[in-house]
């Protein structure tokens, strides 16, 4: 069975094939991100989260994204993740919780992009009965240059 390719088919195949498509530079760019983990006992859990976002003539284009893990031996551990768009924002919020008893581990990220300032921003938390929780928080914020 012979097949032919008309000279049309042809052409489109080769204009498409050597057509380069551009990619639009930025006028303005940014990214973020903050990530946390806890331990104690035989628990742990962590979070993570990250934007970028990209302004052109054409708009402004973001990506995000997040996630997490939780942990433990003998307990429970759940973790969940949420992504959020909307015309006014983009947002994403990641919590995982390992708990074994009383002793147990937490973290929790938010990130955002909406505008022209992006956010994320992780808190993280193990607790031990009888001892001090120990807490930590990292931040991250990026306002991009007005056009």
């Amino acid at each position: 069975m012979s097949k032919k390719i008309s000279l049309a088919c042809l052409a489109l195949m080769a204009s498409v094939a050597t057509t380069p498509v551009l990619a639009q530079d930025c006028n303005s760019a940014g990214t973020v991100g903050s990530a946390g983990s806890a331990a104690a006992g035989g628990t742990s859990a962590s979070t993570l989260g990250t934007a970028g976002a990209c302004q052109t003539d054409d708009g402004t284009t973001a990506s995000i994204g997040s996630g997490g893990s939780a942990a433990t031996t003998d307990g429970k551990a759940r973790s969940q993740t949420k992504v959020n768009e909307n015309p006014n924002q983009l947002k994403a919020q990641s919590r995982a919780q390992a708990m074994d008893q009383g002793t147990f581990s937490k973290s929790q990220t938010k990130t955002r992009v909406k505008d022209d300032e992006l956010q994320s921003k992780t808190r993280s938390m193990s607790h031990v009965p009888g001892q001090k929780p120990v807490k930590s928080t990292t931040d991250s914020n990026v306002v991009l240059p007005p056009q």
